[in-house]
């Protein structure tokens, strides 16, 4: 257990000496990261990925049904 703790903390300060140390421009570019990842996982799922089976479905097991027949059935290629 005590080298379980001695590795996590020195994983910890390897990273917190590299921010540390990290020049003003790098600090820039983890912020331009960040506010890039929070656009891409939060903005556009609420804009591009509504909530499809709990506007149409009210109960777990109408959305299980739906999901499993969604999985097994196989699409007609004619429609």
């Amino acid at each position: 257990m005590k080298t379980l703790f001695s590795g996590i903390n020195s994983i910890f300060r390897f990273y917190y000496d590299g921010f540390r140390t990290m020049p003003p421009w790098g600090r820039k570019m983890w912020l331009i990261i960040l506010v890039k990842l929070f656009i891409m996982f939060a903005v556009l799922k609420l804009l591009f990925f509504p909530d499809y089976l709990g506007s149409r479905f009210k109960t777990d097991e109408e959305k299980s049904n739906h999901v499993l027949e969604q999985i097994t059935t196989k699409p007609d290629i004619n429609d």
